[in-house]
Order: structure tokens, then C-alpha cells, then sequence
């Protein structure tokens, strides 16, 4: 695994989407960094039962996502953000997925830290989230 002072930073919403590449799936995790997660699957809070990997969630539009990759960029960096509590920071890593957890996120094993976000980065992606999109919309509506 890379260290973490080894990792780059990305600092714009352009050089994040850089890193989606067809047929790869790249996540976003909200933790101290890899090097704490490393033996530290993610806890359930609501059960206290461990699983059996870190909880990420996949920076990958959908097929059908037609808007630009960075409004969807945006919105996923944005949707996390609560994560984002003392001591957390958002970083970039790949892995393998081995299960779900309680909110339907995938579970990561063999995690390979990919770059650090900078606060610069998750700036740019709430002024774009709430200018380009109706942040916090419901979508039960049809």
C-alpha cells in the first residue's frame, strides 16, 4: 500500500474526474487515512457488529447520468460531507468489493489509497453542487 505522504492531491473537480476510467471503479472514503483504516474494517454503528471491509462510496456516474462527470463528482463529494467529523478527511482509493453495508454501500477489502482531496476540491464541489443542482431534492416523487 502507498504511504500517505506519498499520495498526490487533487485539487479540482477536472482532476478527479481524470481518475474514472470505463471498466474502473473508483471510490471516495471520509476516514483519519489509509494507514489507520489498514485492520480497522468499518463498524455498523446502529448493531456495533464490524464488517468485513471500510465503507466507501463509488465516485462512477451511472449510464444514464447524462450532465457533465463533474456535476456528478460534485454530488457525491457533497452527500458525504457529514462524514467529513474530526480527525476525517476525504481520499481516493480502488479495492475490492466483498459485501454491502446497512446503507447499501459497498465494502472494500485490498484497498489501494489513490490521491488525498483537498479542501480546495470539496469547495468547488458544494458551489457546484448548489448552483447546478437541486441539492437536496427528493427523489420518491414519481
Amino acid at each position: 500500500m502507498a504511504r500517505e505522504d506519498s499520495l498526490p492531491t487533487l485539487r479540482s473537480l477536472a482532476d478527479l474526474a481524470q481518475l474514472l476510467i470505463p471498466g474502473a471503479v473508483v471510490y471516495v472514503r471520509y476516514s483519519p487515512g489509509p494507514e489507520s483504516d489498514v485492520g480497522h474494517p468499518s463498524t455498523d454503528h446502529e448493531s456495533g457488529l464490524r464488517m468485513p471491509g471500510v465503507s466507501v462510496n463509488p465516485l462512477n456516474p451511472p449510464g444514464w447520468w447524462s450532465l457533465p462527470v463533474e456535476d456528478w463528482l460534485a454530488r457525491r463529494i457533497c452527500q458525504y460531507l457529514h462524514q467529513q467529523r474530526e480527525g476525517a478527511r476525504p481520499w481516493v482509493l480502488g479495492g475490492t468489493e466483498v459485501d454491502f453495508g446497512p446503507d447499501n454501500e459497498p465494502l472494500l477489502v485490498d484497498v489501494e489509497p489513490i490521491a488525498w482531496i483537498a479542501d480546495e476540491l470539496v469547495t468547488e464541489a458544494r458551489e457546484r453542487y448548489h448552483s447546478r443542482l437541486d441539492a437536496g431534492a427528493s427523489t420518491h416523487e414519481d
